[in-house]
């Protein structure tokens, strides 16, 4: 069936896989799939390369990584974030740890981590794969993708592709957005695996796009990413140590802004360039008694590197000029103990180095962080239901956006205190054959949580206190053998406690009802989506992107989905989102600007009805 809502897998832990069809229809970056994952909203500046946000949470408080490394954006007001660079459908899964629950995947997101996974492959005898995707959709919309693998006991090669492209889109009133996109990304890994228990796989990808945005004076005419890495897993090494894997990587994006190449010439005409270097590395042991526990210990490491250049009127072009570089090198450990076989906890300790310099500002400043979490996990066998509890504390140094972008920045390089969270999280997941609950929750007291002011064209960043909490819940009921029913509900709440008013830029409340009906080989859905108006806003407060303009109305969207399985290789599926092409405009939203005819505050609407097809194929 087409996926509308995501459950979670485990406790605190969500698995989703990107190359099944989802509604509403999602551009083709890494943002916009995590939106069917309850507790995701979206930040749109345009038809693509929105910025996600999770529990009202947004930028570096996700911590994000492809095949295990970062990718990290160059613009300064993150036009291009870095699930600009991520195309999903080129992966096999997407994992999402919700809170500061992990240490192992570097510096710890506090409110999730994301990851984009591509499994090593081990083949037994000769074989392969290919799959891939046709998709075609209103404004012009049409995806390609390719994921394709030959080998043997000994080895294999994995050739993955994508190019997507969508004109303007128009929302539910008819009217033109300025949206236009257009990516493609090529991948190719070869691996060794000389036995079932080794491998080792080199890797190196390159992507190009352009996308036009109507919350702001241009575009992005570029964006370039090189990609290069290396991995190796040895397991069964000895009775207790059961996996050795290292990695290395290497990701670097060059970024071209202007105001001439997408939308009217204008008299002054303008180029941005900035590009990013980003390098790591991490090395991970298991050590592991099958029924008493699992240990890992590790290492892991990245550096970053920031330079730009400009050209005004298309005089001569500015010399690269560095202005960050930011490193941080942690050791961690993770334990899994096995108490009984109802009874587990799982806990976690990392510590951080951290380094950033400035290199126009003739500054830098260094910060030792550490962060940590212990989670109890009891299995009701009587009544098919999981409990759980966990409390994660983590300390995160400012990240490229905080440190630079502000325009207070030579008073708060050094002066941005490190955001400390400490989160409470828990909740249930019951299971039988007809029904799934699945419920959690969460509250937060975070210590010098980095906060946006607007003051007119300045944005000025400072440090307060703030309280977080929330919850999401997950309903999948089998009225019959064909009939599926379910529901998505999320809810985040945030204060700060500093003057005791309401923390910006977080969503309403949102629910979700699916109604489904299955057969052999099609089924038939259906969507409602519906979110609560939010009154309590911080007006001009907000992040790097996005600021609280004012209350925002609820809405309600209605779409339509069906599939059917034309053969066991072939799978044709299709929708309408926004059946009623209703105009609506979401709360967490940038602000139109006047070259479009957005008059002051106004926020970008949403796509109206969108009605697509797509295809897959699977050899």
């Amino acid at each position: 069936m087409i996926v509308t809502m995501v459950e979670q897998s485990a406790p605190l832990i969500v698995i989703t896989d990107p190359k099944k069809p989802r509604q509403p229809i999602p551009a083709s970056d890494g943002a916009d799939y995590l939106k069917t994952i309850p507790g995701f909203s979206l930040m749109r500046k345009g038809g693509s390369n929105g910025d996600p946000v999770f529990r009202g949470m947004f930028g570096s408080r996700l911590n994000i990584l492809t095949n295990g490394g970062t990718i990290l954006g160059g613009c300064g007001g993150r036009m291009d974030t870095p699930t600009s660079y991520i195309s999903p459908e080129t992966y096999d899964r997407i994992t999402v740890i919700k809170g500061p629950e992990t240490v192992i995947w570097g510096p710890m997101g506090s409110a999730a981590t994301i990851l984009f996974e591509r499994d090593i492959l081990h083949f037994s005898k000769v074989d392969g794969f290919m799959r891939g995707d046709l998709l075609a959709g209103t404004d012009s919309r049409f995806d390609q993708s390719f994921d394709g693998a030959f080998g043997n006991e000994d080895g294999y090669i994995r050739l993955i592709g994508n190019h997507a492209k969508a004109n303007d889109y128009h929302d539910g009133n008819n009217d033109r957005v300025h949206s236009k996109w257009r990516r493609w990304n090529t991948d190719i890994s070869l691996g060794f695996t000389p036995n079932k228990d080794t491998a080792l796989e080199v890797t190196a990808g390159k992507g190009n796009g352009k996308a036009s945005y109507a919350d702001r004076g241009m575009d992005g005419s570029r964006f370039l990413r090189e990609s290069l890495g290396m991995r190796f897993e040895q397991a069964n090494i000895t009775e207790f140590l059961a996996k050795l894997e290292g990695q290395v990587y290497y990701n670097y994006i060059d970024h071209m802004m202007d105001n001439f190449h997408l939308r009217p010439v204008s008299m002054h005409k303008m180029e941005s360039n900035p590009s990013r270097k980003t390098v790591g590395g991490r090395i991970n042991t298991t050590w592991q008694s099958s029924d008493i526990f699992k240990l890992q210990l590790g290492i892991d490491g990245r550096q970053d590197t920031h330079k730009s250049k400009t050209r005004r009127n298309m005089l001569t072009t500015h010399n690269w000029q560095k202005d960050s570089k930011i490193s941080n090198y942690g050791l961690f450990s993770e334990l899994n103990l096995y108490l009984s076989d109802v009874d587990t906890i799982i806990s976690g300790m990392r510590v951080d180095r951290y380094s950033a310099d400035a290199t126009q500002l003739n500054q830098s400043r260094h910060k030792v962080l550490p962060g940590g979490f212990m989670r109890y996990e009891h299995d009701l066998t009587d009544y098919a239901a999981t409990v759980y509890t966990g409390l994660g504390y983590t300390s995160r140094f400012p990240d490229y956006w905080e440190l630079f972008s502000a325009s207070n920045k030579v008073q708060m390089f050094k002066k941005l205190n490190p955001e400390k969270t400490t989160q409470l999280d828990a909740g249930v997941i019951y299971k039988t054959d007809t029904l799934n609950v699945q419920l959690s929750g969460y509250v937060g007291w975070v210590n010098d949580y980095i906060l946006y002011t607007t003051l007119g064209k300045f944005n000025n960043v400072n440090n307060v206190d703030a309280r977080t909490l929330g919850s999401e819940l997950n309903v999948n009921y089998h009225i019959t053998s064909n009939i599926m029913t379910d529901m998505a509900l999320n809810y985040s709440w945030a204060k700060n406690r500093d003057n005791h008013k309401p923390l910006p830029q977080i969503p309403p409340l949102e629910l979700k009802l699916g109604l489904h009906y299955h057969a052999d080989s099609w089924s038939i859905g259906g969507l409602w989506r519906l979110v609560n108006s939010q009154h309590r806003i911080a007006k001009d407060q907000g992040n790097v992107i996005g600021k609280d303009f004012a209350s925002s109305k609820g809405f309600g969207i209605f779409s339509l989905n069906g599939e059917y399985t034309i053969t066991k290789q072939f799978r044709l599926s299709a929708g309408v989102d926004n059946l009623f092409n209703k105009y609506y405009v979401e709360h967490l939203n940038r602000g139109g600007v006047a070259t479009f005819g957005y008059t002051a505050n106004q926020q970008i609407a949403e796509p109206g009805r969108v009605v697509w097809a797509k295809l897959h194929y699977d050899f």
